[in-house]
Protein backbone atom coordinates (compact mmCIF):
# COMPACT_ATOMS: atom_id res chain seq x y z
CA UNK A 1 0.00 0.00 0.00
CA UNK A 2 1.01 3.48 -0.49
CA UNK A 3 2.68 5.05 2.41
CA UNK A 4 1.17 8.61 2.79
CA UNK A 5 3.73 11.00 4.68
CA UNK A 6 2.45 13.48 7.09
CA UNK A 7 4.45 16.85 6.62
CA UNK A 8 4.16 18.27 9.62
CA UNK A 9 7.10 20.68 10.60
CA UNK A 10 8.76 19.70 7.29
CA UNK A 11 5.61 20.95 5.10
CA UNK A 12 7.21 24.02 3.86
CA UNK A 13 10.37 21.82 2.81
CA UNK A 14 8.81 19.55 1.33
CA UNK A 15 5.89 21.47 -0.54
CA UNK A 16 8.95 23.49 -2.13
CA UNK A 17 10.67 20.66 -3.08
CA UNK A 18 8.32 19.34 -5.28
CA UNK A 19 7.68 22.62 -6.65
CA UNK A 20 10.55 23.28 -7.33
CA UNK A 21 12.37 19.73 -8.32
CA UNK A 22 11.92 18.56 -12.15
CA UNK A 23 9.52 15.21 -12.35
CA UNK A 24 12.52 13.23 -14.57
CA UNK A 25 15.01 13.50 -11.60
CA UNK A 26 12.49 12.23 -8.61
CA UNK A 27 13.09 8.48 -7.53
CA UNK A 28 11.48 6.31 -5.26
CA UNK A 29 13.33 7.51 -2.46
CA UNK A 30 12.00 11.15 -2.75
CA UNK A 31 8.46 10.05 -3.37
CA UNK A 32 7.88 8.73 -0.11
CA UNK A 33 8.12 12.31 1.14
CA UNK A 34 4.96 12.96 -1.10
CA UNK A 35 1.62 13.07 0.52
CA UNK A 36 -0.65 12.40 -2.51
CA UNK A 37 -3.96 13.93 -1.92
CA UNK A 38 -6.11 10.95 -1.18
CA UNK A 39 -9.48 13.65 -2.44
CA UNK A 40 -7.46 14.58 -5.84
CA UNK A 41 -6.94 10.80 -7.19
CA UNK A 42 -8.65 10.42 -10.41
CA UNK A 43 -11.00 8.16 -10.55
CA UNK A 44 -10.78 7.41 -14.04
CA UNK A 45 -7.21 6.64 -15.70
CA UNK A 46 -6.73 5.55 -19.62
CA UNK A 47 -3.51 4.49 -20.62
CA UNK A 48 -1.60 3.96 -24.50
CA UNK A 49 0.87 1.47 -23.56
CA UNK A 50 3.44 2.59 -25.92
CA UNK A 51 7.20 1.57 -26.41
CA UNK A 52 7.29 -2.34 -26.13
CA UNK A 53 8.72 -2.70 -29.77
CA UNK A 54 11.39 -0.05 -29.45
CA UNK A 55 12.76 -1.79 -25.90
CA UNK A 56 12.94 -4.79 -27.84
CA UNK A 57 15.02 -3.62 -30.74
CA UNK A 58 17.09 -1.33 -28.01
CA UNK A 59 17.85 -4.56 -26.21
CA UNK A 60 18.20 -7.05 -29.15
CA UNK A 61 15.65 -8.79 -28.38
CA UNK A 62 12.43 -10.10 -29.99
CA UNK A 63 9.10 -8.53 -30.05
CA UNK A 64 7.56 -11.45 -28.34
CA UNK A 65 9.74 -10.53 -25.57
CA UNK A 66 8.85 -6.89 -25.76
CA UNK A 67 5.09 -7.46 -25.74
CA UNK A 68 6.15 -10.00 -22.39
CA UNK A 69 7.90 -7.02 -20.49
CA UNK A 70 5.09 -5.12 -21.31
CA UNK A 71 2.32 -7.48 -19.34
CA UNK A 72 4.30 -7.64 -16.80
CA UNK A 73 4.69 -3.88 -16.37
CA UNK A 74 1.33 -4.05 -16.57
CA UNK A 75 0.96 -5.85 -13.36
CA UNK A 76 2.19 -3.13 -11.47
CA UNK A 77 0.04 -0.85 -12.37
CA UNK A 78 -3.00 -2.83 -11.74
CA UNK A 79 -1.44 -3.04 -8.35
CA UNK A 80 -0.63 0.45 -7.94
CA UNK A 81 -4.09 1.64 -9.46
CA UNK A 82 -5.64 -0.44 -6.49
CA UNK A 83 -3.29 0.78 -3.66
CA UNK A 84 -3.65 4.55 -5.08
CA UNK A 85 -7.71 4.56 -5.21
CA UNK A 86 -7.94 4.66 -9.08
CA UNK A 87 -11.72 2.93 -9.85
CA UNK A 88 -11.47 2.40 -13.63
CA UNK A 89 -8.63 2.13 -15.41
CA UNK A 90 -8.79 1.77 -19.14
CA UNK A 91 -5.63 0.10 -21.33
CA UNK A 92 -5.10 0.55 -25.23
CA UNK A 93 -4.32 -3.57 -25.58
CA UNK A 94 -5.55 -3.34 -29.53
CA UNK A 95 -6.53 -0.64 -31.54
CA UNK A 96 -8.12 -0.91 -35.04
CA UNK A 97 -4.65 0.33 -36.90
CA UNK A 98 -3.25 -2.96 -35.48
CA UNK A 99 -4.48 -5.09 -38.53
CA UNK A 100 -1.58 -3.51 -40.61
CA UNK A 101 1.19 -4.58 -38.72
CA UNK A 102 2.89 -8.35 -39.87
CA UNK A 103 1.09 -11.16 -39.46
CA UNK A 104 3.65 -12.58 -37.30
CA UNK A 105 3.27 -9.72 -34.81
CA UNK A 106 -0.54 -10.19 -34.61
CA UNK A 107 -0.29 -13.56 -33.96
CA UNK A 108 2.11 -12.64 -31.18
CA UNK A 109 -0.36 -10.31 -29.38
CA UNK A 110 -2.37 -12.62 -29.31
CA UNK A 111 -1.04 -15.68 -28.64
CA UNK A 112 0.45 -13.35 -25.42
CA UNK A 113 -3.26 -11.79 -24.73
CA UNK A 114 -4.36 -15.41 -24.80
CA UNK A 115 -1.96 -16.25 -22.18
CA UNK A 116 -2.26 -13.61 -19.59
CA UNK A 117 -6.15 -13.94 -19.58
CA UNK A 118 -5.51 -17.70 -18.41
CA UNK A 119 -2.35 -16.99 -16.31
CA UNK A 120 -2.92 -13.51 -14.73
CA UNK A 121 -7.08 -14.70 -13.70
CA UNK A 122 -6.57 -16.06 -10.36
CA UNK A 123 -3.98 -12.99 -9.85
CA UNK A 124 -6.56 -10.77 -10.62
CA UNK A 125 -9.21 -12.20 -8.81
CA UNK A 126 -7.94 -12.18 -5.64
CA UNK A 127 -6.91 -8.12 -6.53
CA UNK A 128 -10.35 -8.05 -6.64
CA UNK A 129 -10.33 -6.87 -10.38
CA UNK A 130 -13.64 -6.67 -12.56
CA UNK A 131 -13.03 -7.02 -16.27
CA UNK A 132 -14.48 -5.70 -19.17
CA UNK A 133 -13.72 -4.31 -22.85
CA UNK A 134 -14.56 -1.65 -25.39
CA UNK A 135 -13.94 -1.89 -29.12
CA UNK A 136 -15.63 -4.97 -31.27
CA UNK A 137 -13.77 -7.97 -29.99
CA UNK A 138 -16.33 -10.27 -32.41
CA UNK A 139 -13.70 -9.36 -35.28
CA UNK A 140 -10.93 -11.67 -32.85
CA UNK A 141 -10.23 -14.96 -33.42
CA UNK A 142 -12.49 -17.24 -31.70
CA UNK A 143 -10.03 -18.67 -28.89
CA UNK A 144 -9.15 -14.86 -28.55
CA UNK A 145 -12.55 -14.62 -27.87
CA UNK A 146 -12.86 -17.29 -25.71
CA UNK A 147 -10.38 -16.87 -22.92
CA UNK A 148 -11.46 -13.26 -22.56
CA UNK A 149 -14.84 -14.07 -22.04
CA UNK A 150 -14.03 -16.44 -19.75
CA UNK A 151 -11.47 -13.85 -17.62
CA UNK A 152 -13.94 -11.73 -17.93
CA UNK A 153 -16.69 -13.55 -16.41
CA UNK A 154 -14.19 -14.79 -13.16
CA UNK A 155 -14.03 -11.87 -12.37
CA UNK A 156 -17.33 -10.42 -12.96
CA UNK A 157 -17.73 -9.50 -9.44
CA UNK A 158 -14.43 -7.72 -8.75
CA UNK A 159 -14.68 -4.44 -6.58
CA UNK A 160 -11.97 -2.85 -6.28
CA UNK A 161 -10.74 -1.57 -9.40
CA UNK A 162 -12.57 -2.24 -13.56
CA UNK A 163 -10.39 -2.50 -15.55
CA UNK A 164 -11.21 -2.29 -19.27
CA UNK A 165 -9.45 -3.58 -22.02
CA UNK A 166 -9.23 -1.67 -25.50
CA UNK A 167 -9.27 -4.77 -27.59
CA UNK A 168 -9.80 -3.99 -31.72
CA UNK A 169 -10.64 -0.41 -30.93
CA UNK A 170 -10.28 2.60 -32.81
CA UNK A 171 -12.59 5.86 -31.65
CA UNK A 172 -13.70 6.55 -35.38
CA UNK A 173 -14.68 3.17 -35.80
CA UNK A 174 -17.00 3.54 -32.38
CA UNK A 175 -18.23 6.65 -33.58
CA UNK A 176 -19.07 4.88 -37.03
CA UNK A 177 -20.55 1.88 -34.84
CA UNK A 178 -22.54 4.22 -33.09
CA UNK A 179 -23.98 6.51 -35.40
CA UNK A 180 -25.22 2.70 -37.14
CA UNK A 181 -26.99 2.11 -34.17
CA UNK A 182 -28.72 5.11 -34.00
CA UNK A 183 -30.02 5.58 -37.60
CA UNK A 184 -31.56 2.05 -36.50
CA UNK A 185 -33.25 3.07 -33.89
CA UNK A 186 -34.59 6.42 -35.51
CA UNK A 187 -36.20 4.08 -38.39
CA UNK A 188 -37.42 1.82 -36.06
CA UNK A 189 -39.17 4.48 -34.14
CA UNK A 190 -37.50 3.90 -30.72
CA UNK A 191 -36.17 7.12 -30.82
CA UNK A 192 -36.82 10.66 -32.28
CA UNK A 193 -34.11 12.57 -34.13
CA UNK A 194 -35.43 15.27 -32.13
CA UNK A 195 -34.06 13.30 -28.94
CA UNK A 196 -30.49 13.10 -30.23
CA UNK A 197 -28.65 14.93 -27.88
CA UNK A 198 -24.30 14.56 -26.69
CA UNK A 199 -25.77 12.76 -24.00
CA UNK A 200 -28.06 10.11 -25.98
CA UNK A 201 -24.81 9.77 -28.59
CA UNK A 202 -22.98 8.92 -25.42
CA UNK A 203 -25.36 6.13 -24.97
CA UNK A 204 -24.81 4.32 -28.03
CA UNK A 205 -20.88 4.58 -27.16
CA UNK A 206 -18.62 1.27 -25.85
CA UNK A 207 -18.19 3.27 -22.76
CA UNK A 208 -22.13 3.92 -21.82
CA UNK A 209 -21.27 2.90 -18.51
CA UNK A 210 -17.59 4.15 -17.86
CA UNK A 211 -17.39 7.77 -16.58
CA UNK A 212 -15.16 9.73 -18.95
CA UNK A 213 -11.19 9.44 -18.28
CA UNK A 214 -9.43 12.48 -15.96
CA UNK A 215 -6.27 11.25 -16.97
CA UNK A 216 -5.14 9.96 -20.17
CA UNK A 217 -0.87 8.57 -19.70
CA UNK A 218 0.72 7.65 -23.20
CA UNK A 219 4.28 6.07 -22.62
CA UNK A 220 7.53 6.09 -25.15
CA UNK A 221 7.71 10.30 -25.41
CA UNK A 222 4.28 9.71 -28.01
CA UNK A 223 2.17 13.04 -28.12
CA UNK A 224 -0.68 11.93 -30.04
CA UNK A 225 -3.87 10.13 -29.24
CA UNK A 226 -3.67 7.65 -31.78
CA UNK A 227 -7.69 7.48 -32.25
CA UNK A 228 -8.09 6.37 -28.47
CA UNK A 229 -10.92 8.36 -26.49
CA UNK A 230 -11.68 11.24 -28.59
CA UNK A 231 -14.97 11.42 -27.34
CA UNK A 232 -14.60 10.63 -24.07
CA UNK A 233 -10.93 12.29 -23.16
CA UNK A 234 -12.49 16.03 -24.89
CA UNK A 235 -11.86 17.43 -21.06
CA UNK A 236 -9.31 14.91 -20.14
CA UNK A 237 -5.85 15.78 -18.53
CA UNK A 238 -3.02 14.43 -20.52
CA UNK A 239 0.81 13.15 -19.58
CA UNK A 240 3.36 12.43 -21.51
CA UNK A 241 6.47 10.01 -20.10
CA UNK A 242 9.36 9.71 -22.04
CA UNK A 243 9.67 5.95 -20.51
CA UNK A 244 8.91 2.98 -22.50
CA UNK A 245 5.75 1.07 -21.17
CA UNK A 246 8.10 -1.68 -20.33
CA UNK A 247 9.88 0.68 -18.06
CA UNK A 248 6.29 2.25 -16.22
CA UNK A 249 6.96 1.20 -12.92
CA UNK A 250 4.82 2.32 -10.04
CA UNK A 251 7.03 5.33 -9.31
CA UNK A 252 6.51 6.79 -13.33
CA UNK A 253 2.96 6.30 -12.09
CA UNK A 254 3.00 8.20 -8.74
CA UNK A 255 4.73 10.73 -10.57
CA UNK A 256 1.92 10.99 -13.30
CA UNK A 257 -0.74 11.43 -10.58
CA UNK A 258 2.08 13.94 -8.64
CA UNK A 259 1.79 15.99 -12.18
CA UNK A 260 -2.14 15.53 -12.43
CA UNK A 261 -2.49 17.23 -8.81
CA UNK A 262 -0.79 20.55 -9.31
CA UNK A 263 -2.90 21.29 -12.18
CA UNK A 264 -5.89 23.21 -12.70
CA UNK A 265 -8.90 20.79 -13.17
CA UNK A 266 -10.62 21.85 -16.63
CA UNK A 267 -14.50 22.09 -16.58
CA UNK A 268 -16.82 21.65 -19.43
CA UNK A 269 -18.85 24.83 -20.03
Amino acid sequence: MLKKIMLKNYKIFFLTLVFFTPFRFLNAATIEFFSIKAENIPHHVAIIMDGNRRWAKENDLSLYEGYIKGAEALSNIIEASIDLGVKVLTLYVFSTENWSRQKEEIDTLQNIFEYMCINQKKDLMDLDVKIDAIGDISKLPKSTQDRFNELKKACQNGKKLDLILAINYGRRDEINRSIIKIIDDVENNIIKKEEITQNLIASYLDTNNIPDPDLLIRTAGEASLSNFLLWQGAYTEIYISDCYWTDFSKTEFIIAMLDYQKRSKKVAQ
